[in-house]
């Protein structure tokens, strides 16, 4: 059984953003780079898997740009077998990813797709979606919890929801994106790291699957957040119900 695991290389998640001066985008310049957090779950998750003897093969895949090379590198150091890029300048947005995610699983032919619930970057929470339904695959978000079992073509996901857990059952082929509380990702060892540098990284174009890649939605100025204001403290209960009537904003 093969799984296929979309991962992105985002900036990491302990440095601060900084927006450029011109408000075009985030300054990325002498930042450090690393895998989604959300990603580096789904790969341990397959390599979970495949030590439990239910997958055969492990694949990392990312689109982007050259450099994320070194994050396919980071995957296959984590236990994954071979790591696909999709190479290109261009800016992805969700649907251009889930294109192109297609794209592969069509050449590749997995049985299990599966990647983070979002991005830390844009926190879109749209390309495993999309990917199920361009593919027409079942789909299971949120996964906390994920049993595989083969021989009888299905996986059954426990995930979370707003009022506690949900289990599903789902026929493979399926996608499945994970939550936090999956599992606790592994660091990556020397000997890994070493044996990752000879491990195959295949390296295609969008123009070589076929796929458009254009942005469809436009940026039109990025913002830093406003800095939080002092709190206040109020003397009473009825000066509270005061600032709360007059002062506090209603977030729409």
């Amino acid at each position: 059984m093969k799984v296929l695991v979309p991962i992105k290389r985002v900036v990491d998640f302990n440095v601060k953003v900084r927006v450029k001066a011109d408000g075009s985008g985030i300054d990325l310049a002498n930042v450090k780079m690393a895998m989604n957090p959300f990603d580096e779950i789904a790969v341990e998750e397959a390599v979970r898997q495949k030590e439990a003897g239910v997958v055969t093969e492990v694949v990392a895949v990312s689109c982007g740009v050259a450099a994320c090379q070194e994050t396919l590198r980071t995957a296959l150091a984590l236990g994954a077998d071979r790591g696909v890029l999709v190479e290109t300048d261009a800016e992805l947005q969700p649907l251009a990813v889930a294109k192109l995610l297609k794209a592969i699983v069509g050449k590749e032919a997995p049985q299990l797709v599966i990647l983070g619930k979002q991005a830390i970057d844009d926190d879109a929470n749209q390309t495993g979606q999309m990917l199920a339904a361009l593919l027409g695959w079942s789909q299971a978000t949120f996964a906390s919890k994920v049993v595989i079992d083969a021989a009888a073509g299905h996986v059954t996901v426990t995930r979370e929801i707003d009022g506690g857990l949900e289990t599903l059952e789902l026929k493979l082929p399926a996608v499945v994106t994970t939550d936090l509380r999956l599992n606790e990702p592994r660091y990556a060892t020397l000997p890994n790291i070493m044996k990752a540098k000879k491990k195959p990284l295949e390296t295609l174009k969008p123009e070589d699957l076929g796929v458009d890649v254009s942005p469809r939605l436009t940026t039109l100025k990025v913002v830093e957040p406003p800095k939080r204001t002092a709190g206040v403290r109020v003397a009473d209960v009825a000066q509270l119900i005061d600032k709360l009537k007059n002062e506090a904003k209603v977030i729409p």
